[in-house]
């Protein structure tokens, strides 16, 4: 029972996840949609 409550996140760390997160998701797309645009360009030159 003790170990269980150990593992569970405490409420700063969960409050700070969300944040990171989203950041995490908004810097992948903005990587992906910059390889993306130097490969169109790799193309249309």
């Amino acid at each position: 029972m003790e170990e269980n409550n150990k593992n569970k996140t405490p409420p700063k760390m969960a409050r700070l996840a969300w944040p990171k997160a989203k950041y995490g998701l908004y810097l992948a797309m903005f990587i992906i949609i910059t390889i993306l645009l130097i490969l169109y360009k790799d193309l249309i030159l």
